[in-house]
């Protein structure tokens, strides 16, 4: 069975797409979604002048507003209903998460299969409207107090614009939430990544605009232009490796013997990713560190002379924040890992099916060994994050390189690649094996 998969794989190819109505129907369904998506980042929110925020975000591009506005596709930076993004989503569903794995009601509901699974997700979308109701007020009053060269950046403000600001942006995110199930639902890939991934994307090629201008001006030379060119296909390269990486534990059962048939005795493999934290480490210690930079620019005609030091201490290329960054990265890392894996769990559920891995006792034991390998694997995981991450930020405060270009960015977009297209092969597997099983049932009705 396990040769006849692996030749389907071998012989997917664009070819099978065509015939694939199902598939081609996600995919347009996918597409569409994104479309509504990306015209909703130019949609303004009323009472606004986006001019003022473009200005502000412009001279603190490089705190945690430049971040956020990389990920909602310039939606912040335009004022736009989208301005908030999905990042209310994430950081409620990461919440969740981590509490689950504290708190034991949501730790048995996380263990009642499919209903408990529901009841986290409406817990999940219950703290994103109290977490965007926080954040969207926090702008609406900020916006109040902003001043730029073309005057205020509210045009009338007051308790009705508070109110409207409000819900025009927690509407915004409610609506990204369920367009990304949808798309979880009925299209190809995660949608809440996708959403990301797309505002990511679609700022790129004004980055690279940036980069090329940078180049014609004479700011950057075009050696280190193709230079750069190279390190990030080498990057991305090692990147896709790295989140391929895995390490396979043995895992035996053994035989049962059921009236005169003998069953199981079935070898088969558990597959530990070198990088089980994903994306979430570099993300926790960007916004961290990001902060104090953000906080210090809005008050720098202010007396907090230590507040400035700090803000420029850790600034980007500033040795305490490098290594700010790369402790924090290495401790998400670990904590992260602990929090997604449970090496006791894994052990008492191989123990209840039977499992076990070769040399090893069931119990305790194998919870050990578990512990062992995923400690080796967590280790080579934050260093592989920590040297994707430092790379761009070297080149970021050295070089002027963009923004977009940083180490967060490139791993969400080759992870999120590297997802749909799998999804899309084992679309098109699965329509293979349709196909298959209805060619052997018209030969054997022909018999």
């Amino acid at each position: 069975m396990a040769s006849a998969a692996e030749q389907l794989a071998a012989n997917l190819n664009l070819g099978t797409l065509g015939k694939a109505t199902e598939l081609k129907s996600r995919i347009w369904f996918t597409l569409g979604a994104l479309l509504v998506y990306r015209v909703g980042t130019y949609i303004p929110v009323p009472g606004v002048d986006a001019s003022v925020m473009g200005e502000l975000l412009a001279q603190h591009g490089g705190g945690i507003l430049g971040m956020f506005d990389m990920f909602s596709g310039g939606a912040l930076g335009r004022m736009t209903v989208f301005a908030l993004n999905i990042m209310p989503y994430i950081s409620a569903s990461i919440i969740i998460q981590l509490m689950s794995a504290a708190v034991p009601t949501l730790e048995t509901l996380k263990k009642e299969g499919e209903s408990g699974r529901k009841k986290l997700n409406q817990y999940t979308r219950y703290l994103t409207v109290l977490i965007a109701l926080v954040q969207s007020y926090g702008i609406a009053v900020g916006l109040e107090g902003m001043r730029g060269s073309f005057g205020s950046a509210v045009v009338d403000p007051g308790l009705f614009f508070r109110m409207s600001c409000v819900i025009t942006l927690v509407g915004g995110t409610m609506f990204l939430m369920w367009l990304g199930e949808q798309i979880t639902a009925r299209g190809v890939g995660n949608g809440t990544s996708l959403i990301i991934f797309a505002g990511i994307v679609a700022n790129l090629p004004h980055a690279l605009a940036n980069l090329l201008e940078l180049g014609r001006t004479g700011a950057l030379s075009p050696v280190f232009i193709l230079a750069f060119m190279v390190i990030a296909v080498a990057v991305i390269a090692f990147v896709v490796f790295m989140e391929r990486a895995q390490r396979r534990v043995n895992i035996q059962y053994p035989k049962r013997q059921v009236g005169q048939r003998m069953f199981g005795g079935d070898s088969t493999h558990m597959p530990l990713k070198v990088n089980t934290a994903g994306v979430i480490p570099p993300i926790f210690a960007s916004s961290i560190l990001l902060i104090p930079a953000t906080v210090a620019g809005f008050s720098q005609n202010n007396s907090n002379s230590w507040l400035a030091w700090i803000g420029q201490k850790l600034g980007h290329g500033e040795p305490l924040y490098m290594l700010a960054y790369a402790g924090m990265i290495i401790f998400f890392s670990y904590f992260y890992t602990a929090v997604v894996f449970n090496p006791q769990e894994t052990a008492d559920n191989l123990k209840k099916y039977g499992g076990f891995i070769p040399g090893v006792r069931p119990g305790s034991n194998t919870a050990e060994y578990f512990d062992t390998i995923l400690a080796r694997l967590t280790t080579v995981g934050a260093i592989y994050l920590c040297v994707v991450c430092m790379l761009p930020e070297i080149l970021i405060s050295r070089y002027g390189v963009p923004f977009y270009f940083g180490g967060t960015s490139l791993m969400i977009i080759v992870s999120v690649t590297m997802d749909t297209v799998t999804q899309i092969q084992s679309h098109l597997l699965a329509h293979q094996y349709e196909g298959l099983i209805r060619k052997s049932r018209v030969k054997g009705r022909a018999r």
